[in-house]
């Protein structure tokens, strides 16, 4: 399997400020992947390490075979849409696409051309009139008539609207259906997500908490509720994640290779939300759990 993206020991340091710790992570080709996390988690860092546009304190990553911002030929391999969707205001709709025809020697005029015309923007209107979702719009724009190979948007969709996002990500999937781009996405809002990743990475005080494709992750965590018992007394295999305990009843959140059913217990798969929030909980309690992670490689 072909890995997009390679990190290995990565880590970012601001001064006394740890950014990104020791991230070891390979994100295979073909993927949408939902990168997850609490506010100042590491997500926008590890993306801009993936860009190029910071470098690292220690370790390496590599993107498409080759060293982030290396040269004219390793630029253009990386499309890239930060959170504030970054266009000009006082350039026009068609300005920008001319800049991006001069920019980007593997530019698709066409396509940039059928995106537009598609979306209903006048070409010659000037950015600053647009809305929210259409800036968006044609900042995505930019990014994948580039033809890049690995397409990296940090959290493009924050700021909009529920119908915005839901244009701009149903957008985003029909190129990727068309041409096959490796995606990174990195959002707050899990529910975006769910309908359109399939691999999952989650960061939580700087450090990889867990990372998988999602049919993997969801098909090996449940949640567990039985007569209250202790967490040692479940079976072999079992790595509980989190506990809750009432007088007479304890529910567990679990990780196992497969499911285990026992009459004395209710067992039931673990939505992605409660998936992404377990781990968070259990990030901010204490490192990641070495086992878990290992078992999601």
């Amino acid at each position: 399997m072909t890995a997009i993206l390679e990190a290995k020991g990565l880590s970012k340091r601001y001064g006394r400020r740890q950014a990104l710790s020791d991230c070891t992570i390979s994100v295979p080709s073909g993927r949408v992947v939902g990168l997850v996390g609490p506010n100042g988690a590491g997500k926008s860092t590890l993306l801009q390490l993936a860009c190029g546009l910071i470098t690292p304190t220690s370790g390496t990553v590599e993107v498409l075979g080759g060293r982030p911002a290396s040269g004219t030929a390793q630029l253009a391999k990386v499309g890239f849409v930060a959170q504030d969707t970054p266009t000009y205001a006082g350039l026009s709709v068609a300005d920008h696409l001319n800049l991006g025809r001069r920019l980007n020697p593997g530019w698709d005029a066409s396509l940039a051309d059928e995106r537009v015309r598609s979306l209903g923007l006048d070409p010659a209107q000037r950015v600053s009139k647009l809305s929210g979702g259409q800036r968006a719009q044609v900042a995505l724009t930019l990014a994948v008539a580039k033809r890049p190979g690995l397409l990296i948007l940090d959290e493009p969709v924050a700021a909009l609207d529920p119908l915005a996002r839901r244009e701009f990500l149903q957008g985003l999937m029909e190129y990727v259906a068309e041409h096959g781009t490796t995606v990174i996405l990195s959002s707050h809002l899990v529910s975006d997500l769910e309908r359109v990743c399939d691999h999952l990475i989650s960061l939580v005080a700087s450090r990889v908490q867990i990372a998988g494709d999602v049919d993997d992750l969801l098909s090996t965590h449940f949640r567990l509720t039985t007569a209250r018992r202790e967490a040692g007394s479940l079976p072999e295999g079992m790595t509980v994640l989190q506990a809750t305990h009432t007088e007479r009843q304890s529910t567990f959140v679990v990780q196992a290779p497969a499911p285990v059913h026992d009459p004395a217990w209710v067992l039931e798969p673990l939505g992605l939300e409660d998936l992404v929030l377990t781990y968070m909980a259990e990030g901010t309690s204490g490192p990641a759990r070495g086992s878990v992670l290992e078992a999601q490689r």
